[in-house]
C-alpha cells in the first residue's frame, strides 16, 4: 500500500489492532508498516512518532464509550454507567491505562468522557473543588484497578486460579512462595482459605471488588452531599 493511499485513520485503526494483540511494547512503525503493506517512513509521515500515535489511538478508542443521558437516568445511575464503561474500555484495550498514566497527551475523546462526568456530579450537587474531587475519585479507582489487572502478575494469578496445571514451573514456584509468605499472617491466611472455598477465579474476585468499590464510592459521595445539606 503506497503512502498516498494511506490516511491517518487507517493507520490509527491498524495500530489499535496491533496494540490489542501485542501491547505497547509490540507496537513499532516497522510492524505497523508491514501490517499495512507500506514503509515505516510512511507511518512517521502521517502520524509523527510512536508517542503521538499512542495518543491518537487512545483518542479513537474513547469514542467507543456510550455516554449516559444524565438528566434522564439521574446522577447516580449515570456515574455507575460511566465507571463500568471506563472499566470495560480498559479491559478491551488493556494498553489504554498505560497510555493514560504514562504518556503526555490529551484528546477530544477523553475530554468528551470527562465532560459527561462533570455534568453527572454537577447534577448531583457538587460544586467548585468538591466537583473536581467527585469527578476524579471514581476514575482514580477505575484506572488503578485496570492497571493492577493488566499486569503480567495478574495473568499469573488468573491462570493459577483457573487451571494450576497450565502454569509453568516458574509461575507455580512464585505462587507457592506467595502462599507460604501469606500463611505466616493469620488474616491473610484466613482470607486466602475463604477465597479458595468460594472457588472463584482471580477475574471473578476482581469483578466483586469492582462492584463493591463502585457502590462504596457512590454511597460515600451521596452521604457527603447529604451531610452538607443537613448542615445548611
Amino acid at each position: 500500500m503506497a503512502r498516498e493511499t494511506l490516511n491517518r485513520e487507517q493507520i490509527v485503526r491498524a495500530a489499535i489492532e496491533l496494540l490489542d494483540a501485542e501491547g505497547i511494547d509490540g507496537l513499532s512503525m516497522r510492524k505497523l508498516g508491514q501490517k499495512l503493506g507500506s514503509a515505516a517512513t510512511a507511518m512517521y509521515w502521517h502520524v509523527g512518532n510512536k508517542e503521538n500515535l499512542l495518543v491518537l489511538a487512545a483518542d479513537e478508542v474513547w469514542s467507543e464509550v456510550r455516554l449516559p443521558d444524565v438528566p434522564a437516568v439521574g446522577w447516580r445511575t449515570a456515574a455507575r454507567e460511566l465507571m463500568y464503561a471506563a472499566r470495560e474500555l480498559c479491559d478491551r484495550h488493556r494498553w489504554l491505562v498505560r497510555v493514560i498514566t504514562t504518556y503526555v497527551g490529551y484528546s477530544d475523546g477523553m475530554a468528551r468522557f470527562q465532560e459527561c462526568a462533570y455534568e453527572t456530579f454537577e447534577t448531583a450537587g457538587f460544586r467548585d473543588a468538591d466537583l473536581d474531587w467527585a469527578v476524579s475519585t471514581p476514575f482514580m479507582f477505575v484506572t488503578g484497578l485496570a492497571f493492577m489487572t493488566s499486569t503480567e502478575a495478574a495473568e499469573v494469578k488468573e491462570r493459577a486460579s483457573r487451571n494450576p496445571a497450565a502454569q509453568s514451573e516458574e509461575e507455580a514456584a512464585v505462587v507457592a512462595q506467595a502462599q507460604a509468605i501469606a500463611a505466616k499472617y493469620p488474616r491473610l491466611a484466613a482470607s486466602g482459605e475463604a477465597q479458595a472455598r468460594r472457588g472463584e477465579s482471580f477475574s471473578e474476585q476482581v469483578d466483586e471488588v469492582f462492584a463493591f468499590g463502585v457502590r462504596t464510592i457512590l454511597d460515600g459521595l451521596e452521604a457527603r452531599l447529604g451531610a452538607r445539606s443537613d448542615s445548611v
